[in-house]
């Protein structure tokens, strides 16, 4: 399966008192670059998230962001402190044996007294679990979206593939035509000077210049590459630096063939070939 080096998750949890959200982005980048932005309490975590995450990804930006908020308790998540209430009763019938006018505590001012709302609160050691298993959830979506980004990537190289063989088999058949051809005109060009193409000098010389043209080497390269990007995409895997070679040599044997050009159509072709391959190189980039 190839993957594709962009991609976005986003995932979020409700924990005690605590709304945590984790962002994920990835885009192309020729290694792996890691960036996690933590709020101030989690920041001694940023070490064990980026190991986390270059355990999951092998190539491209990522930049990993996570929020922290604090959630203000409504009354059905108010819980009170049993102990703290029976002391405080406890307390407030030893100072009305000691000064019997004092009053007894009402229930609003036993609520109001410090300690005895407690609001919900997550252990530090529940939190970091919590946000490493929320990263792991998030880096599963953003694997699936790179996954299908590189399907439709792959599909877009295969036809890109089927264009330049349309190309090859457009050109090929016509090498040897070409050639004879070429010959030909340099023999008749040689006639009207007044030499003689059949003297051993001159047919030396047209043997070496036609070898020059000779353009079926390039052309068996183009088909061999092509082949080999096609073995590539149906392996998978971590193929981008691998596809960049082969289409930085895919364009190499195409400019050969276009400056040994010595036909309109021929040219064409050659012209037609860069800018498919171009467009692969461009999609390519984009492959982990």
């Amino acid at each position: 399966m190839i993957v594709s080096m962009t991609g976005f998750a986003a995932v979020a949890a409700e924990l005690p008192g605590l709304s945590l959200a984790v962002e994920l982005r990835s885009v192309n980048h020729r290694y792996l670059d890691i960036a996690v932005k933590l709020p101030d309490e989690l920041r001694s975590l940023e070490p064990a998230l980026r190991e986390q995450v270059a355990g999951e990804i092998k190539r491209g930006k990522v930049e990993c962001r996570v929020a922290l908020n604090r959630i203000a308790a409504g009354a059905a998540s108010v819980a009170i402190d049993g102990q703290k209430v029976r002391a405080l009763a406890t307390a407030a019938a030893e100072v009305r044996q000691l000064v019997p006018g004092a009053g007894s505590l009402s229930a609003a001012e036993i609520l109001r007294w410090p300690g005895v709302l407690v609001e919900p609160s997550i252990a530090p050691d529940a939190l970091v679990e919590a946000l490493r298993g929320l990263v792991d959830q998030g880096l599963r979506e953003l694997a699936a979206a790179r996954a299908r980004e590189g399907a439709k990537l792959q599909a877009l190289l295969l036809a890109r593939c089927a264009d330049i063989g349309a190309q090859i088999t457009r050109v090929a058949p016509r090498i040897p035509a070409l050639h004879a051809a070429f010959v030909e005109k340099l023999g008749t060009r040689l006639r009207e000077a007044g030499l003689d193409p059949s003297e051993d000098r001159l047919k030396q010389e047209l043997a070496l210049f036609a070898t020059k043209i000779d353009i079926a080497e390039e052309v068996a390269r183009l088909a061999t590459h092509v082949t080999e990007v096609r073995r590539v995409l149906a392996q998978g895997g971590s193929a981008g630096k691998r596809l960049d070679f082969l289409a930085q040599e895919l364009h190499r044997e195409a400019n050969t063939l276009g400056s040994k050009s010595v036909d309109a159509e021929l040219s064409q072709a050659s012209l037609e070939l860069k800018v498919l391959i171009e467009q692969m190189r461009e999609q390519v980039q984009n492959i982990e």
